[in-house]
C-alpha cells in the first residue's frame, strides 16, 4: 500500500480534524492513568505500613488456624499427683466418652503414660520425674523438677527450650508442653471429630456409612424408638456441634433476608411512582422522594443494625429492620429509574380512551416495569442471603451472631469452617434460584 501525498494528507487533516488532532489526555490517558494508579499503590504501602505488617504477621499462628479448620486437636492435660500417677484431663469439649480407651494415649500400671503421635519413633513417655521425648527413633530425656522442665543440650529443633518449660513439635500430628506439673499435649487428626455424634450419644461411634445401615436396620438400638428417629434426634442434639441451634439461626438468617427484602419491595413499589418525574409531575414532590431513597441508602446497613440494635437488643428484628431500610432506598432508586424509562406509547393510548391515572398505571405502565421490578426484588433478596449473615454478627441474630461467639473462643476452628461452608452453599442456592427465576421472567440477558 502505497504512502498518501502531502497534500492528500492536509485535506483530510482538515476534514477530520477529530481524528488527526486528538487531545493529550486521549492520546497519552491509558499511560497516565497506569502512572497514576501505580504511584497510588506505592503511596498506600507506605501510608499503611503494608512492609512492617506483612514481616510481623504471625504466618505460623496463621497456618495452625488453616489446619484447624480441617482437622481435629485432641487436647488432654496429663497432670503429674503426689502419688507418681499419671492421669488425664480433658476439656469441656472432651472428644471421647468417660474411662474410653484411646489407642494413642496408654496409661501403665506403674502411673507412667505414653502419647503416640507418628508411630512408636515419634511419642512421650511419661512420668512425675522423666519424660522421654522420641524423636525419629531417639529419645531425649527431659527433666521434671520443682522448677519446671529442661531438655538435655543437643536437642534438635523440633524440641525448644522455653524458659521453665519445653515444647516439642511432631508437625500436622501435634505438638506438647512439658512443665513442671503436667503435659498439655496437642495430638491432631484429619477430619471433624464426633461430627455425627457427641460422646454421650448411644450412637458415637457410628460413622456415615454405619448409620445408614442402622436406618435400614430393623433392630433398634433404643427398644421403642426407631432407629431414623433416634439418629435425626442425636444428631441434632449433638452437644459437641450444636447442630439444632445451628440450622435455627441459619434459618433465622434466611427469614431476615427474605422478609426485610419483601418489605422493602413492598414499600419502594409505591414510593417509586412519587419519585418518577413522568408519572408524578410534580417536582418539588420527586426531589424529595429521591432525596429520601438517598438518605435512607446512604447508611450502611450495618449502621442501621447496630441503631436498631440498640433499640430492640439481639434478635432477628434488628436485622429485619436494617435490610428493609437499606433496601427500600436501593429499590426504590432503581424502580423509580425504571419508571422514566418506560414507553409512554402505552401510557398514552390508556389516557386517549378515557382511562383514569391509577388505570393508566396499572395497565400502561405495571406491565412494562413489573419484570424489571421483580428481578431486582430477587438480586438483592439474594445479596441480602449474604448481608444477614454479616449483619447478624452485630447482634442482629441468626447465623451471623453463632459464627462470631465461635470464632471467640479461638479454638472450635472446626465449627467455624462447618458454618461456613453452610452459608455457602445456602448462598450458591439460592443464588441459583434467583438466576433461575430472573431468566424465566426477562430472558437469559438478566445472569
Amino acid at each position: 500500500m502505497s504512502a498518501i501525498s502531502a497534500a492528500e494528507r492536509n485535506r483530510l487533516e482538515q476534514k477530520f480534524p477529530e481524528v488527526f488532532k486528538t487531545s493529550f489526555l486521549k492520546r497519552h490517558g491509558l499511560i497516565i492513568g497506569l502512572a497514576a494508579t501505580a504511584l497510588y499503590l506505592v503511596f498506600c504501602w507506605f501510608f499503611f505500613n503494608v512492609g512492617p505488617a506483612l514481616s510481623n504477621g504471625k504466618w505460623d499462628r496463621a497456618s495452625i488456624y488453616v489446619q484447624d479448620w480441617y482437622s481435629w486437636r485432641a487436647q488432654p492435660r496429663l497432670r503429674f499427683g503426689e502419688d507418681g500417677l499419671v492421669s488425664a484431663q480433658w476439656s469441656s469439649r472432651g472428644q471421647y466418652p468417660a474411662n474410653a480407651e484411646i489407642d494413642w494415649l496408654t496409661p501403665h500400671a506403674d502411673g507412667s503414660m505414653t502419647a503416640v503421635f507418628d508411630g512408636e519413633a515419634n511419642r512421650l513417655d511419661i512420668t512425675t520425674a522423666q519424660v522421654d521425648v522420641w524423636v525419629d527413633g531417639t529419645a531425649y530425656p527431659v527433666t521434671i523438677t520443682e522448677d519446671g522442665a529442661f531438655a538435655p543440650d543437643n536437642v534438635p529443633d523440633s524440641i525448644v527450650q522455653d524458659r521453665n518449660k519445653v515444647w516439642v513439635h511432631y508437625g500436622f500430628e501435634g505438638q506438647a508442653e512439658i512443665r513442671g506439673n503436667q503435659v498439655a499435649v496437642q495430638r491432631r487428626f484429619f477430619g471433624w471429630a464426633n461430627f455425627l455424634y457427641d460422646p454421650r450419644s448411644p450412637l458415637w461411634g457410628n460413622d456415615l456409612f454405619s448409620t445408614i445401615g442402622l436406618a435400614f436396620s430393623p433392630d433398634q438400638v433404643v427398644e421403642g424408638k426407631p432407629n431414623v428417629q433416634l439418629i435425626w434426634e442425636q444428631w441434632l442434639g449433638n452437644q459437641a456441634w450444636q447442630h439444632g441451634d445451628i440450622l435455627t439461626k441459619l434459618f433465622q438468617t434466611l427469614v431476615m433476608a427474605f422478609v426485610g427484602t419483601l418489605l422493602a419491595t413492598l414499600f419502594a413499589f409505591p414510593l417509586a411512582f412519587f419519585a418518577a418525574r413522568n408519572i408524578v409531575q410534580n417536582r418539588p414532590a420527586n426531589w424529595f422522594m429521591k432525596r429520601f431513597f438517598d438518605f435512607i441508602r446512604s447508611v450502611d446497613m450495618l449502621i442501621w443494625a447496630l441503631f436498631f440494635t440498640r433499640g430492640f437488643g439481639p434478635g432477628p428484628i434488628p436485622g429485619i429492620a436494617a435490610i428493609f431500610l437499606t433496601d427500600t432506598g436501593a429499590l426504590g432508586k432503581v424502580y423509580a429509574e425504571a419508571l422514566e424509562n418506560v414507553d409512554d406509547k402505552q401510557r398514552e393510548g390508556m389516557k386517549s380512551v378515557g382511562a383514569s391515572p391509577v388505570s393508566v398505571n396499572r395497565y400502561g405502565v405495571v406491565p412494562q416495569v413489573l419484570p424489571v421490578f421483580v428481578s431486582q426484588s430477587l438480586y438483592f433478596w439474594e445479596s441480602n442471603t449474604r448481608s444477614a449473615t454479616v449483619i447478624g454478627a452485630v447482634g442482629a441474630g441468626g447465623i451471623g451472631l453463632k459464627l462470631l461467639e465461635t470464632m471467640g473462643t479461638n479454638s472450635d476452628w472446626d465449627k467455624v469452617a462447618y458454618m461456613v461452608l453452610l452459608i455457602l452453599f445456602v448462598v450458591f442456592l439460592f443464588d441459583n434460584i434467583s438466576t433461575a427465576i430472573r431468566q424465566r421472567l426477562i430472558g437469559p440477558a438478566a445472569h
